[in-house]
């Protein structure tokens, strides 16, 4: 049967930008590869504002806000350099409470993780964030069971990633998941995801034009 899933990103100022970009994407080549499935992506502010400005200065559209009555299939929350507003903010905690109900899958990149666990919806859930801030995850939210050392953790509906281009794998993860394998090895084959080389090799090509 066709489906057409509701990806909701939320954004705000200072997001980091691979971390929208990555699951857009993703979700974008898998609604045009052909499949029996394909996503909508939507951009959700926390503020009544038209854009966002991203940590690395990058302007992006705001299609809804977490004042919307929203009907997401999924609900992801990047990361930040800087998420201690965030974790203050009631209005999010409460929208992320209402669609962790609602949603088949709720997932973080980076430090978005400490937004879902602020919410309270990783309690009692393995779960990651960025690399090297499991611990400081585990005092501040005791009741997660952080994750150490694992790019992507998958646990009863929730999906938490490391940030920068590991959101690209947690979302071909979900891909796999929703709409198929085949889709997803197909958006893997599409973006060229298995020719990024290792540090030698890229080391290799730097030194080649010097």
């Amino acid at each position: 049967m066709h489906m057409t899933y509701q990806i909701g990103i939320v954004v705000f100022d200072g997001v980091l930008t691979s971390e929208v970009i990555g699951p857009a994407e993703v979700f974008a080549i898998a609604s045009e590869s052909g499949g029996e499935h394909e996503a909508k992506v939507l951009l959700i502010g926390i503020e009544p504002q038209p854009t966002i400005r991203t940590e690395e200065g990058i302007r992006l559209n705001v299609d809804a806000t977490i004042a919307d009555d929203l009907a997401l299939d999924v609900l992801i929350v990047p990361g930040a350099n800087d998420v201690s507003e965030l974790l203050q903010h009631e209005k999010l905690n409460t929208f992320i409470q209402k669609q962790e109900a609602l949603a088949q899958w709720v997932g973080s990149v980076c430090a978005g993780a400490f937004v879902l666990s602020n919410a309270g919806v990783l309690d009692g859930k393995q779960a990651t964030t960025w690399f090297g801030g499991e611990t400081k995850l585990q005092t501040q939210f005791p009741a997660v069971k952080v994750v150490h050392d694992k790019p992507v953790v998958l646990d009863q509906r929730r999906i938490t990633a490391n940030g920068g281009l590991v959101s690209y794998r947690a979302a071909l993860v979900l891909v796999g998941q929703m709409m198929g394998v085949a889709q997803a090895e197909e958006v893997y084959r599409s973006l060229n995801m298995g020719r990024l080389g290792t540090w030698a090799e890229i080391e290799a090509n730097i030194h080649e034009a010097q």
